[in-house]
């Protein structure tokens, strides 16, 4: 792989001006394993100099050239995939089986999906006498996260430059090897010169210099709301578009017609999947009062059926939390549920017995939660499922929908109308009914402060255009 240390711009790799180092931590063993470079305001600045002197030639470029691109991206991604499965695993603690069947997979499945968009994508129509043109934003700030690297990277990365956008990268420091990965992918696929960036570093020394920067058109950011808050007051100065997926405190509606066992069992698997570090897992499951009991002892064996330990280890099913500091805000917030009065279910506080080293936690159950409690209040970003119990499906609705976030919902139901009519009603901008296959063609944002913008397929290509009228064409 390439030295870690260095950046890649302008087609090539490069030293950072002002040499800094941040450690990698491999959160299974809390040690360093790798290092990279501290970007500063300097090597912004030199990225985002070649994203725009690129820009020109690439915006003009046909689409089928640029969906050529992504083609040959595709097939390169295809034959580092086990590279890619075992960076994540080793950055992020993702089991390894995870990694590759999740992790290195979204990356691959969003580079197909937009290829797919592209071709069938209207990039021109006509309305009367008028020409509607799609073209390239310009030069695009792309900030990531660490929880999803490829899903994230990806789902910016291919529409943007598909779109005639050219690129600045910044992956998240926490987790950074996947995404220099991605850039030697970039480079041997054959990109152009400038297209694509990648510059690391912290959110304050980069991600906001890249936000604020007067020659950047548009930011789209993945993060936490508390975040994505700066980066939109910072590109407000210079009126750029900002897209963003924040944060998230996804309701599961198990409607009194549904499966309980399965609803329940599935329900708690989706908060335990990738130790609970998804800004859309569905973290207040809720259930009819009558059967919540019963609820309770089936997400108790869900959850106890868990594998924990060494992410490299096939049979491994949860590994750690990302780093000590994701770490300590699950344990306040444990603490913070058995403080307030929830019934802990199993899990709690501590690491699992036998696990002292490494960012471990244990999967953690409350029952009897209200919605005034903190666990059902805050993003926990660990395995820490709430069940709250309801008395009517409206009170269930008003329950869901009582959040300053909107990104997903989830219903289990034995009826597809009455889901229909309830998935209606919800406030979240993805709404899954009865566990269904992920969709990488359908839009993904949220509602409230969960963000604005789309992402994936056409949706994404869309947040990366500019829409041109040409009034007099015909």
């Amino acid at each position: 792989m390439t030295d870690s240390r260095k950046f890649f711009i302008d087609g090539a790799w490069v030293d950072p001006v002002s040499p800094a180092e941040i450690e990698v931590i491999d959160p299974a063993t809390e040690t360093a394993y790798a290092v990279i470079s501290a970007g500063t305001a300097a090597d912004v600045e030199r990225a985002v100099a070649a994203a725009r002197a690129a820009f020109p030639a690439w915006s003009a470029t046909p689409p089928a050239e640029r969906i050529a691109l992504l083609k040959r991206v595709l097939e390169v991604y295809k034959t580092r995939y086990e590279d890619m499965a075992q960076a994540i695993s080793h950055e992020m603690g993702a089991p390894i089986t995870w990694a590759r069947e999740a992790q290195a997979y979204a990356g691959q499945g969003h580079l197909e999906a937009t290829i797919a968009a592209a071709e069938t994508f209207a990039w021109e129509e006509s309305r009367g006498t008028t020409q509607i043109l799609r073209e390239g934003i310009g030069v695009c700030a792309l900030i990531t996260p660490w929880n999803w690297p490829m899903n994230q990277i990806v789902c910016k990365v291919a529409p943007a430059i598909v779109a005639g956008c050219t690129v600045v990268l910044k992956p998240s420091e926490i987790a950074p090897m996947s995404g220099l990965l991605f850039a030697e992918i970039m480079a041997a696929a054959g990109t152009p010169k400038g297209v694509f960036n990648l510059v690391n570093g912290t959110g304050p020394d980069v991600g906001q210099v890249m936000a604020a920067h007067p020659e950047v058109d548009m930011v789209s950011f993945t993060g936490s709301t508390r975040a994505g808050i700066i980066v939109a007051r910072t590109a407000a100065e210079t009126v750029k578009r900002v897209a963003q997926e924040l944060g998230g405190k996804s309701p599961n509606l198990v409607l009194p017609d549904a499966d309980l066992e399965k609803a329940v069992r599935e329900g708690t698997i989706g908060v335990m999947n990738n130790t609970g570090q998804s800004c859309d897992a569905p973290t207040r499951m809720l259930v009819p009062r009558a059967r919540h009991a019963e609820a309770l002892a089936i997400a108790k064996a869900a959850a106890e059926s868990v594998v924990i330990g060494d992410p490299r280890d096939e049979a491994t099913t949860m590994g750690p939390l990302v780093s000590a500091l994701q770490f300590d805000k699950v344990q306040r917030l444990i603490e913070a549920g058995i403080a307030e009065g929830a019934t802990l279910v199993t899990g709690g506080p501590g690491k699992p017995e036998g696990r002292n080293t490494g960012y471990f936690v244990r999967p953690t159950v409350f029952g009897d939660v209200t919605n005034d409690m903190t666990i059902a209040r805050e993003e926990i970003f660990g395995p820490v499922l709430s069940i709250l119990p309801y008395d009517t499906v409206e009170e269930a609705i008003a329950i869901a929908n009582d959040t300053v976030y909107g990104l997903a919902a989830y219903l289990q139901s034995g009826s597809l109308e009455t889901a229909r009519t309830v998935a209606r009603q919800l406030r979240a901008g993805s709404v899954y009914v009865n566990g269904p296959a992920w969709d990488l063609f359908a839009p993904f944002g949220g509602y409230k402060q969960s963000g604005n913008g789309r992402e994936y397929a056409d949706w994404g290509i869309h947040d990366f255009t500019e829409v041109k009228g040409v009034c007099g064409w015909s």
